[in-house]
């Protein structure tokens, strides 16, 4: 291989079309345009969507839903979570956090929520913003305490 005998690849360089270079190279003319009309004129054509005028299909098709943004939503964990914990200790979001049990981030929480799936046999002191009415009971059956912050 030498300097003097260097080239692309075949097919990587390919030539650009060379409009309105007469009849002969098939873009004379009117270079690929046709004959008038907006799209024959610079920097002639639409958006994308635009439909002559006509209501669009975006704006015809109905809108329905409702997002509240005032919405609460919690971080949630469930008893069964708990259980690994030894007894006696004080488990909160940090706790969670730290012990790799809460790791989704819930985009704008309100804080934490305890729900009442799995069996719980540690007296453990939980504290959260919300507790559902089956976690509240398991807990304090457990010998443990629910805080609400």
């Amino acid at each position: 291989m030498r300097l003097d005998n260097l080239h692309p690849a075949e097919g990587s360089k390919t030539a650009s079309k060379r409009l309105g270079r007469g009849i002969g190279s098939g873009l004379g003319k009117t270079s690929g345009k046709g004959h008038k009309g907006q799209w024959a004129r610079s920097g002639g054509g639409v958006r994308p969507g635009f439909e002559g005028g006509q209501m669009p299909l975006t704006r015809r098709a109905p809108k329905r839903g409702f997002n509240n943004h005032f919405r609460k939503v919690y971080t949630i964990v469930n008893l069964e979570q708990l259980a690994s914990f030894e007894a006696g200790t004080v488990v909160d979001y940090s706790t969670l956090r730290d012990y790799k049990l809460i790791t989704k981030e819930v985009k704008n929480s309100a804080g934490l929520k305890v729900l009442g799936s799995g069996e719980l046999n540690v007296a453990l002191t939980v504290r959260a913003v919300k507790f559902s009415a089956a976690a509240k009971a398991a807990i304090e059956k457990a010998g443990g305490t629910a805080e609400e912050i």
